[in-house]
């Protein structure tokens, strides 16, 4: 298998082993720190990558975004305060785990369950991406703009509370997207005769001004504070120690939540915290002691953070072999293909094979490393964090903010764009629109436009031809079947409230 020499390629880079360390550590502290997130580290992180050979830039921010996803459950199990969504089913049972003086054991369940979830992970995305891409390969520009369109409509009404609001979302990252010249006639479009304008919005300063910006504006109207809330239990020393027979009973959970995390992760914009919570529940439903769980139970750490992690590798699949970014750190990631100018999808197996493969190992040994940092060393990463002030830790994030928006072209427009981006980021997340949706749909967008422009090209101009190809029309059934059952599950939902009430 191509993974092996990718393997040994990479371990006999200094450097790039370097590099994988680096951000292992980087990605837990970021992941660990309450009021950011591994997208606002990267978003923040992607103008330096411009100067970086290809695969150490990726590699460096696809290890973390893998590690911020670990370093989530640092902040849920010891301050209570979850990074992301994901997280938030970690701190059911990590929390009270910690006031009973026990965050040591809680958090080397979570990493240990992290790290076999990660790796399952990413084990079905070798083994599978290659079959993904050679029936990619397969398809038409009709084929293609239908999976597009089912991404369109699942990342829009599948993730959030609200399904208008989730498609209003990414119709407003389409719109965004459309700012510039026509790609065919050359045409402006909502340039508002502004020169800036016709270049397009950057990705660059879009992302660190929506995920970086508007999370620390939420952040300081919310007041939110990490709490150093961990109970020291002297009485208990072995209360951060973690035997093998105290883990065992962990042991189905973390493997049922990887086979649960890496299924959901190859469906674009799903997500993790779909996969830990569900994974949560089916753990619960299993569990001989579920009357323990969200009471401190061990296992109740162990399935939702195997889950959460697993989603990591396989969400890389839609990214590579179609071009589309299952989750926001993949729209990231796709920014930097095309920085380097490598084209993503189902052609990058011809073209660029070895990079790859090598950048599946970079995961994989990013997992291990991510691993032994926080086995040994999460507790005292966090009592670090504790150390760094909110009114030091924010003015220090914009000031990086602003330096990465300018550093990328060189240019105070997008500094501009980054500002005016992190107040729509922010009043997205305060009326629960989908920032996710809309980062996304921002970055399918052109893709999507090429080839349906394409498609209607073949066709004449007749849009039949997305009903007449077998698998365009499959995809565009199984999207809007996907909002369907959206609808259908809410509809449900507000029934059962509704009846609830009316008991009441």
């Amino acid at each position: 298998m191509e993974i092996f020499p990718a393997l040994f390629s990479v371990i006999t880079d200094p450097t790039l082993l370097f590099a994988i360390v680096l951000a292992a550590a980087v990605g837990m502290i970021v992941g660990a720190t309450p009021g950011l997130t591994a997208s606002a580290a990267i978003a923040m992180l992607l103008p330096i990558t411009f100067y970086m050979p290809p695969l150490f830039a990726l590699a460096f921010l696809y290890v973390i975004g893998k590690s911020g996803r670990y370093g989530g459950s640092v902040a849920a199990i010891l301050f209570n305060t979850p990074g992301t969504a994901a997280s938030a089913a970690t701190q059911i049972d990590g929390y009270p785990l910690a006031r009973a003086g026990k965050a040591g054991k809680a958090m080397k369940v979570a990493t240990i369950s992290s790290v076999i979830g990660d790796l399952m992970g990413d084990i079905m995305l070798v083994v599978g991406v290659g079959f993904i891409a050679a029936i990619a390969l397969k398809l038409g520009p009709p084929e293609t703009f239908a999976i597009y369109f089912a991404a369109f409509v699942v990342i829009g009404s599948v993730i959030g509370k609200s399904i208008v609001k989730g498609l209003a979302s990414a119709l407003l990252g389409i719109l965004v997207a459309m700012v510039g010249l026509d790609p065919i006639s050359s045409e402006e479009r909502y340039t508002f005769g502004s020169f800036d304008l016709s270049n397009g919005i950057g990705l660059v300063p879009l992302m660190i001004g929506v995920f970086v910006l508007g999370e620390v504006f939420s952040q300081l109207e919310e007041r939110k504070k990490a709490k150093g809330d961990i109970k020291e239990n002297e009485s208990d020393p072995t209360g951060h120690t973690l035997t093998y027979e105290e883990y065992k009973p962990c042991i189905p959970h973390a493997v049922r939540g990887g086979f649960i995390g890496a299924g959901i992760g190859v469906l674009p914009g799903l997500g993790s915290a779909i996969a830990a919570f569900i994974s949560y529940g089916e753990g619960k439903r299993r569990a001989k002691n579920s009357e323990q769980w969200g009471k401190g139970a061990l296992e109740g750490v162990a399935a939702p953070e195997a889950a959460n992690n697993a989603v990591s590798g396989p969400s890389m699949a839609p990214l590579l072999t179609l071009g589309i970014p299952g989750s926001t750190i993949g729209a990231i990631l796709l920014g930097v293909f095309l920085i380097h100018g490598i084209q993503v999808g189902p052609t990058l197996f011809l073209t660029d094979k070895e990079l790859v493969y090598q950048l599946f190992a970079c995961g994989m040994l990013g997992i291990l490393a991510y691993g032994i940092i926080g086995y040994f060393g999460a507790t005292q990463v966090a009592r670090l964090i504790l150390k760094v002030p909110v009114n030091v830790l924010y003015p220090l994030i914009f000031m990086t903010a602003f330096v990465a928006s300018y550093s990328a072209r060189g240019s105070m427009f997008d500094v501009t764009v980054m500002t005016i981006a992190g107040f729509v980021g922010w009043l997205m997340r305060k009326y629960d629109f989908n920032v996710a949706a809309f980062v996304i749909s921002f970055v399918l967008a052109k893709g999507a436009e090429e080839t349906f422009r394409q498609s209607l090209l073949m066709s004449d101009g007749g849009a039949l031809i997305f009903v007449e190809r077998p698998i365009a029309a499959a995809f565009l059934l199984l999207g809007l079947a996907a909002m369907g059952f959206r609808i259908r599950s809410i509809l449900k939902e507000r029934q059962v409230a509704d009846g609830g009430l009316g008991d009441a």
